[in-house]
């Protein structure tokens, strides 16, 4: 899956909605004790390419280990749509949550990248 596309996406009870421009090509998981315990499989994408289109007042914010990742979560619902941060050279990116994203295929979880977080 590389085409890239716009995707509609959304928390659960819609208070957070998004759109993001993706190709889907890098999708994966990770087994640190967060990321374990949520089974979401993430979507990197520059933040130029993600668009909050509301909710933003509606997030609430975690942060752990390194405190360089904002978890956001709907305040309303609890799910994390997505999180925001910079990749190793700085640049800001966008991690969003495949399962929020409207109309996206189905995942095989065998095919995706797998990050070992948990040595992080």
């Amino acid at each position: 899956m590389t085409e890239m596309r716009e995707y509609q996406g959304q928390c659960h009870c819609g208070a957070v909605r998004f759109t993001a421009r993706t190709g889907l090509a890098s999708m994966g998981d990770c087994n640190c004790s967060r990321c374990r315990r949520l089974g979401w499989v993430m979507q990197s994408m520059p933040a130029e390419d993600f668009r909050l289109l509301a909710g933003e007042d509606n997030l609430t914010l975690y942060r752990f280990n390194t405190e360089k990742i904002d978890h956001l979560f709907c305040r309303t619902c609890g799910i994390e749509s997505f999180a925001r941060g910079s990749d190793g050279q700085g640049n800001r990116m966008v991690m969003v949550n495949v399962g929020c994203l409207e109309d996206a295929p189905a995942v095989d979880r065998n095919a995706i990248r797998h990050w070992d977080g948990a040595k992080f």
